[in-house]
């Protein structure tokens, strides 16, 4: 009894990172479907740039595993194909900046194909994709570009922050029958967290309510949690009781926790790292007002990227993009409203 108890807290105690985490989610997918293949640049022996698809080559071989040329468009292309023609492909752009070079794939084709053949022909794929700032990549790879896909209609959008999460919503990402992009934060990569459950799936579009509160709600996506996270212990040493909401997907997007959280709270700051111009966080705060006006106690505010490249320095972009500093010191201004 005792060694099982020992067992137990050990387990409960081991945790896996972020990165870990990206592979693990795909290779059970891998195990569970043989539909199921990867593409991308460097992803087979070498791993990927980011080490997301350690292990995979060695396990499923060449077969299953497929290193590309260096071509974003051939990359999405193959697999659009695949997955009309009954893969379920997950195809890795390496960085969330380059899928501008295969946008016309991505935006014009991918999500309408199900939509122009009346859903005789479906497109189950998953295109991932290393998003965000916060390391000093520069201005074209470091963009948080999750608004960028947030404005075509048929994409599904997930955006975890966990490990966990990686893991449950890639295995709902896979086997959803809708085009899914999935961005994973270059900025969480090393970090950790308890790992998975097996059989561990996660709906996509269902948000999380990461830590309870009173007084105030903070919804982020990705990054943007744990900085909210931290945001919100600083902020209750000063007695503000802060609720954080873990979006974690944009479509589908869980307007239904957040009103819910509103309904406790009547205050919301919304964190998000795309710029503040055309960011996600602007829809949210419209369909709050829309739906959720008479909850408000005081108006939606949002900290949100700036609306100028990333710059290269790390100085220089810590004043770019959302810190805790900044909201602590927005969500204190709405406190106080």
């Amino acid at each position: 009894m005792a060694d099982l108890t020992e067992a137990q807290e050990a387990s409960a105690q081991r945790q896996i990172t972020y990165r870990e985490a990206v592979a693990e989610g795909i290779a059970r997918e891998m195990r569970r479907d043989p539909a199921v293949v990867c593409l991308g640049e460097d992803i087979g022996e070498a791993g990927g740039v980011f080490k997301t698809t350690a292990g995979l080559f060695k396990e499923f071989g060449p077969e299953r595993v497929w290193d590309t040329p260096i071509s974003e468009q051939a990359i999405v292309g193959a697999a659009m194909g695949a997955a009309m023609t009954g893969m379920r492909p997950v195809a890795e752009i390496m960085f969330s900046d380059f899928l501008a070079c295969c946008w016309d794939y991505l935006a014009n084709e991918i999500p309408k194909v199900r939509y122009m053949t009346g859903g005789q022909v479906t497109v189950p794929l998953v295109v991932r994709t290393a998003n965000g700032g916060g390391l000093g990549f520069g201005a074209q790879h470091s963009q948080a570009t999750e608004n960028w896909a947030f404005t075509v209609p048929g994409l599904k959008i997930a955006a975890p922050s966990t490990p966990a999460d990686v893991v449950g919503m890639m295995a709902a990402a896979i086997r959803s029958d809708d085009p899914v992009v999935f961005f994973e934060h270059k900025g969480l990569f090393a970090s950790k967290g308890p790992p998975a459950p097996p059989d561990h799936v996660v709906e996509l579009g269902k948000a999380a309510v990461v830590r309870e509160g009173a007084d105030i709600t903070l919804v982020a996506l990705a990054s943007m949690v744990p900085v909210a996270l931290t945001a919100a212990e600083r902020l209750a040493g000063e007695g503000i009781d802060t609720e954080v909401v873990d979006l974690r997907c944009l479509v589908p997007l869980d307007v239904s926790t957040v009103l819910a959280s509103l309904e406790k709270t009547s205050r919301l700051t919304i964190v998000e790292e795309n710029p503040y111009q055309g960011g996600w966080g602007a829809t949210l705060a419209s369909v709050v007002a829309d739906e959720g006006f008479g909850l408000l106690d005081a108006p939606v505010r949002r900290v949100a990227g700036e609306c100028v490249p990333l710059p290269f320095a790390d100085a220089l972009e810590e004043r770019v993009i959302p810190t805790v500093d900044k909201v602590v010191t927005a969500v204190r201004a709405l406190s106080a409203y």
